[in-house]
């Protein structure tokens, strides 16, 4: 089984600020996240194997998780979030003021030909991450329970591909675990 979490919170999370895969940090608020997440999944007792994103902030969510459940964290570079682009820094109201709705819009759906300037397309992102996904089931025994820290549009885009429907931004909050 494949469990998928989100990095606990940053700054950026609570500015409405664009991330990409900028390195930033877990807030303290995010750290107090990520600690009842490491909670939630030693309560499980299941996690057998942990994959994570290597930016930082997944990276310091994976680490607390991990530190709790005697794990050792793999990094896949896969499970990196969106590349935002020119749009990496800036607020959600700038990119809107500078770019207009529909751009950010378009963002927010999640639309394949989409891309921030300078950035990748979510198509181009979901062929990145599916196999991700898929050498991890592969590597797993039966019974194994793999943990996948990573980003929301990674959750959002997975879910669409592997079950259908699209998440919006607020169902995918920091620190939410969805199985796939």
């Amino acid at each position: 089984m494949i469990l998928l979490a989100r990095h606990g919170r940053t700054a950026y999370n609570d500015e409405g600020r664009f991330q990409g895969r900028g390195p930033v940090p877990l807030d303290a608020h995010g750290r107090a996240e990520a600690f009842a997440l490491a909670e939630q999944l030693a309560e499980r007792g299941d996690v057998t194997r942990m994959v994570s994103s290597p930016l930082t902030r997944a990276m310091e969510t994976a680490a607390i998780v991990a530190s709790r459940l005697g794990l050792a964290p793999e990094v896949d570079p896969r499970l990196a979030e969106t590349d935002t682009g020119d749009w990496t820094d800036r607020t959600y109201a700038d990119v809107i003021a500078a770019e207009g709705q529909g751009a950010y819009d378009a963002f927010r759906r999640l639309e394949p030909d989409f891309g921030a300037p300078g950035g990748e397309t979510f198509a181009a992102q979901l062929a990145r991450i599916v196999p991700a996904v898929e050498d991890a089931r592969t590597a797993e025994r039966d019974g194994d329970v793999t943990l996948l820290v990573c980003h929301g549009n990674v959750i959002r885009l997975l879910i669409g591909h592997f079950k259908g429907g699209r998440p919006t931004h607020a169902d995918i909050a920091n620190t939410h675990l969805e199985a796939l």
